[in-house]
């Protein structure tokens, strides 16, 4: 498989009143077509922040974002809109990201006409490719005229899936695409997921909460830490071997149906570090629980423990 997404030591920060917020902070991969990279964290870890930067949502602090070979860190807002074709998101809250005074037909439609893929004056090649998306994600036709509060959370993430797939993008980030859904609706939306991108080879950042998802979704998954790659590695790799004190004790935390089986927990102490203008070193220094004076002063880099298994800890062999 070819490169499709490089992006280099990619910072964003925000200058808050309290000093500057280091969102995401030199994160560096890279992601090949057709493939799936998971990215995992606590809520505030950069994750979402990480997705809408390479999109140019949010303008890069510093670092390089290559797509198909080319760097786009400075492209500018005409030919960024070139690029939404093919750089597309997938939001978290369906109902959220679309427009209440938009029906399911005019959504879709949207994408088609703001880049000019279709002649706003030809109804019936409109209402044909309407038709044609709606059908790919499972919306019935009836519901063409529907607005978004008359769908259930199901159908809207569908429309919203619809609106994307209407681009025929190279690369999607789905931003915790099923965390709003109920959990009989998950398993669904994530198999459309995976039969759209067999079919039509989409790459995918996808970003989410959920560890046992992410395993079944990923090719590889990164995990982040106040900013920060703290581990990177192939899904079954993560999962039989995590080597950070961070994965293990995220990775402890999945639930397991099954009452008798006993649960080796980690329950993290401590306080979170701050990550406005975080000192240099280990920002999970404060909760690991193998923390010492090697994990202070000098930022610890990614070290490579097995092959394609990256690892930041001190303790990594």
């Amino acid at each position: 498989m070819s490169e499709l997404l490089r992006v280099e030591h990619l910072k964003k920060y925000f200058p808050t009143h309290a000093g500057i917020l280091h969102a995401v902070d030199d994160v560096s991969f890279s992601l090949d077509e057709g493939s799936t990279l998971g990215v995992v964290g606590e809520s505030g870890c950069g994750k979402s922040t990480l997705g809408r930067t390479i999109l140019k949502l949010h303008e890069p602090s510093s670092g390089k974002i290559f797509f198909k070979g080319k760097d786009i860190t400075d492209y500018k807002k005409k030919e960024m809109k070139a690029l939404r074709r093919e750089m597309q998101i997938i939001f978290q809250d369906p109902f959220a990201s679309l427009d209440p005074r938009m029906t399911v037909g005019e959504t879709i439609a949207e994408s088609l006409l703001i880049q000019k893929l279709v002649d706003v004056k030809d109804r019936k090649a409109i209402d044909e490719k309407i038709a044609e998306y709606m059908d790919l994600v499972g919306i019935a036709p009836r519901l063409v005229n529907s607005y978004p509060h008359e769908l259930d959370g199901g159908r809207r993430q569908r429309v919203g899936i619809a609106r994307v797939l209407a681009l025929n993008p190279k690369f999607i980030v789905c931003d915790e695409p099923v965390s709003a859904l109920d959990v009989s609706i998950r398993a669904q939306v994530l198999n459309l997921m995976q039969d759209l991108q067999e079919k039509f080879g989409f790459t995918y950042l996808f970003i989410t909460h959920d560890l046992s998802v992410v395993k079944h979704i990923s090719n590889d998954i990164i995990v982040m830490y106040l900013g920060k790659i703290v581990e990177k590695a192939p899904a079954e790799k993560l999962f039989s071997n995590p080597v950070h004190p961070y994965t293990k004790a995220l990775l402890s935390a999945i639930p397991v149906p099954d009452p008798d089986y006993k649960v080796d927990r980690v329950i993290l102490q401590g306080e979170l570090a701050s990550p406005i203008d975080p000192a240099p070193g280990c920002r999970f220094y404060k909760r690991c629980p193998y923390a010492s004076e090697r994990c202070l002063k000098v930022d610890i880099p990614l070290k490579e423990v097995e092959q394609g298994h990256l690892v930041s800890c001190v303790l990594a062999n």
